[in-house]
């Protein structure tokens, strides 16, 4: 396997541990506020993350090449507003698209196309992400500070998410 490559994959294997730790603090926080179905929505996306995280491994380890496990750094674990939290998981989401784009790059520079091909997957699931962290922030700003509405939000929010994945 390419150096660079394997390196860029090893990035991206640090890169979806950090957000399943991210997105499992929010978990944490939005259960301890008592948004009961914001909660349940991050720990299943802390969980998808790190499927993702493993996917990486595994194919680094098919490839024959050398996976390393980083530490990571303590991740934020308090929130002024549901806002921050959305705005924070949105910020998580284009970040990790945008180091997703930069391995398709250096993919084709090094005409790696198995890896290539393997990342399509991640560019796809990257647009569904976006799009659901955009769907929920909308929402959100268009709620404002009304409680009633944050109380709805929080009892929809599976189902709003589950519609922007799915578009009819």
């Amino acid at each position: 396997m390419n150096q660079v490559i394997e390196q860029l994959l090893n990035d991206q294997v640090k890169f979806e541990a950090k957000a399943s730790m991210q997105y499992l603090a929010m978990a944490s926080w939005a259960d301890a506020k008592g948004y009961n179905g914001v909660a349940d929505f991050f720990y299943a996306q802390s969980e998808e993350e790190r499927v993702h995280m493993i996917k990486l491994v595994k194919f680094i380890n098919e490839r024959s090449g050398n996976v390393v496990i980083s530490s990571l750094e303590k991740p934020k674990s308090d929130y002024k507003s549901l806002n921050e939290l959305f705005e924070t998981f949105l910020e998580s989401e284009m970040f990790v698209t945008q180091q997703i784009n930069h391995i398709i790059f250096e993919c084709l520079q090094h005409k790696d196309y198995n890896v290539h091909n393997f990342m399509q997957w991640y560019v796809t699931e990257q647009l569904e992400e976006e799009a659901v962290a955009r769907t929920l922030l909308d929402k959100l700003n268009i709620i404002g500070e009304d409680k009633s509405g944050h109380y709805l939000f929080d009892r929809d929010i599976n189902t709003i998410a589950q519609a922007s994945q799915n578009p009819e």
